[in-house]
């Protein structure tokens, strides 16, 4: 049986356990990003906005960083950069307890966002290298749930463990849970072995081939998963903060009901995507969101509360998975990277933003208020890309007619 006859296996011990480690890696995050707010408010009497920082500092650089990751792979091993961003992201998390100011937490913010950003490119440029080309969407699809799960229950872990046990139990745990990562990829060998680097151009004499064009068509895509992060960052920063406002004790209870719609609705979208389209997805995906944070707006008890978490979970859950695969679509495999660094990237910008102006906003309104502000940025979404639409279409008629 040659080759080209052998079936292209998805499942394999690498791709499971880089699976398993962007989990981790993302749960890490996750865990102490929701936490954080309530934690700096408490110890350092902090107002909105300087809490909000706290958030838009690590996102700012793990943006940066997700670009000289990009330049710096073509010079050094991939394996070097995964381990020593993992090994940064470890340790700041264990040394969070041990910042005495903002200011100092701000720096430790910075470092781990540097850790987190190089991981977090790396992870994903491995797991396409390994997909069959044949099976991309499919594996990628799988690969992308574990991102999403840690987006779901990383929150709820966190919240409870600090209410619990408090904050330095919470850095423990979250120093851990990226150390796991380690012994899971050395046992497993899941690294694949590096790409034959290109000769340069002067030692082979040839003219250096022109650089690749920059995919604009994948700008648009990221634009709307800037709006969609926006509302997420609302979450992430302030639903610890709105449930004490509220006297709503389990509020970390959202994540937990949005995580079983996500896991619901992902597959099924994922699907209907494949066979009639992304607008067949994002339209009522995000009508879902705009409901959840009005819904959110007004919960004065867990019933509401948890009916704003399956409506977030079914619109988030869609849209997100979504948007990365159209953004994959729209680009040749071994553009494939550029779509996923800018993917994550728009995600970590709508965070940062959304902490920033929710923030501002939430100091001024109340946190309630800041709500139904969140959901006027899917309202947004809806608006650009209704009118995207309708130009795009026009513009095919007009060729069409030609």
């Amino acid at each position: 049986m040659n080759n080209l006859e052998q079936p292209a296996k998805l499942w394999t011990k690498s791709f499971v356990s880089l699976t398993i480690g962007s989990f981790l890696l993302f749960l890490n995050l996750q865990m102490l990003l929701s936490s954080f707010p309530a934690y700096v408010k408490d110890k350092f009497a902090s107002g909105d906005f300087t809490v909000s920082l706290v958030t838009s500092v690590f996102a700012l650089s793990a943006i940066a960083t997700r670009f000289l990751t990009a330049a710096l792979v073509r010079r050094v091993r991939r394996s070097v950069l995964l381990f020593v961003g993992l090994g940064l992201a470890a340790a700041v998390t264990a040394l969070y307890i041990a910042a005495s100011s903002v200011g100092s937490l701000l720096v430790m913010r910075v470092a781990y966002g540097i850790g987190f950003g190089m991981a977090s490119t790396i992870i994903p440029t491995l797991v396409s290298q390994i997909i069959p080309i044949r099976r991309m969407g499919e594996g990628i699809g799988y690969f992308g749930l574990s991102t999403s799960l840690a987006m779901s229950v990383g929150p709820m872990i966190g919240l409870n463990v600090m209410k619990q046990y408090g904050f330095g139990a919470l850095a423990v745990t979250g120093a851990v849970t990226a150390t796991m990562i380690f012994p899971i990829l050395l046992v497993s060998r899941s690294i694949p072995p590096e790409p034959k680097r290109q000769p340069a151009a002067a030692e082979t004499g040839t003219t250096q081939p022109a650089r690749k064009a920059f995919p604009v068509q994948l700008l648009f895509p990221a634009l709307l998963n800037v709006l969609l992060s926006v509302t997420y960052s609302g979450l992430l920063s302030f639903i610890a903060l709105f449930g004490q406002s509220v006297r709503l004790e389990q509020v970390g209870l959202f994540f937990l009901f949005n995580a079983i719609t996500i896991i619901i609705v992902r597959p099924i979208s994922g699907k209907v995507f494949d066979k009639r389209g992304h607008a067949a997805v994002l339209f009522p995906a995000a009508a879902s969101v705009v409901a959840s944070m009005v819904v959110l707006s007004m919960a004065t008890s867990m019933p509401l509360l948890i009916v704003s978490a399956l409506l977030y979970g079914l619109g988030f859950g869609a849209i997100q998975p979504t948007l990365q695969a159209w953004m994959l679509r729209s680009t040749p495999r071994e553009q494939h990277g550029m779509a996923n660094s800018m993917f994550y990237n728009s995600t970590d910008l709508g965070v940062a933003l959304g902490a920033l102006i929710l923030g501002a906003i939430s100091s001024v309104t109340g946190y309630a208020v800041m709500y139904r502000y969140s959901a006027g940025f899917m309202l947004l979404f809806l608006i650009v890309y209704s009118l995207v639409r309708m130009i795009n279409a026009r513009q095919s008629k007009k060729y069409a007619s030609m």
